[in-house]
């Protein structure tokens, strides 16, 4: 009976191994991607960060499409006059710019997408960091693009640029400022005990937006003694974060305070 129990066991196991095991595989595969790309020249790693994002933006959009189907079809057209008027147009095409069919939507969120990220990208590069200015900036950029490529613009492309631009901007930074407030009201995940004198490092240094990086390599607190600039550099920490970093550990190891 114990076998015939061990040998239920053993197969109810292994369907969680084989789980366990490409999980494993995966995440071995992104970290190594992105790796790779942290190690690319500034142009290409934006480069590849829009064009990708924006692939999965415009798949979420035509899906999307598909689901909503085309309003457009359902709303009364302009008369014929109304051509030489751009301001009575302008309603008709900014509707059609937002109310549209799979390629509509694919289109704005190709452009929203990926040019958000775009300019992330290349802020984080340039700053070291990811935070609400960041944010705001790349979700400026977003909506302004997203005017001028959707027609919203209507007759005065530039303005409408700006106006949707700060809307963006302005949704943006209040997401990202809750999303701080809820964060700081979550309680610590199982896994955050194998990172806390990592965390209490970080903190000691004001580096603590760093966390999540070392989570995202996996660097443990076992891992501490063993850091080294380039595995630091692997999961996107900036030099001069690095310098301190290894400094602190370096004067643990001798003893002396830091």
């Amino acid at each position: 009976m114990e076998k015939g129990n061990e040998k239920v066991m053993s197969l109810v196991q292994l369907p969680q191994k084989a789980i366990k095991d490409v999980q494993f595989k995966l995440k071995e595969l992104e970290n190594g991607y992105k790796s790779w790309l942290a190690k690319q020249p500034l142009p290409v790693e934006a480069a590849i960060v829009t064009a990708t994002t924006a692939i999965n933006g415009a798949a979420i959009g035509a899906f999307l499409g598909v689901m909503t189907q085309d309003l457009t079809s359902s709303l009364p057209t302009p008369p014929p006059q109304s051509s030489l008027n751009p301001d009575a147009v302008a309603p008709f095409q900014q509707v059609q710019a937002v109310a549209g069919g799979p390629l509509v939507q694919a289109r704005n969120f190709a452009v929203i997408t990926g040019v958000n990220a775009g300019i992330s990208c290349v802020m984080k590069r340039l700053r070291g960091k990811e935070d609400l200015q960041s944010s705001v900036v790349a979700a400026f950029g977003s909506g302004a693009a997203f005017s001028l490529v959707s027609g919203m613009g209507g007759a005065n492309p530039a303005a409408n640029a700006f106006t949707s631009g700060l809307l963006f901007a302005i949704f943006q930074g209040c997401s990202f400022k809750i999303g701080e407030m809820w964060q700081s009201t979550q309680r610590p995940t199982a896994d955050d005990v194998y990172y806390a004198r990592t965390r209490g490092m970080l903190d000691k240094l004001g580096l603590q937006n760093y966390t999540k990086n070392f989570k995202r390599g996996l660097l443990t607190d076992s891992t501490l003694p063993l850091l080294t600039d380039s595995a630091l550099r692997d999961v996107r920490i900036p030099p001069g974060p690095r310098l301190l970093i290894l400094d602190h550990i370096q004067s643990l190891s001798l003893g002396t305070p830091s």
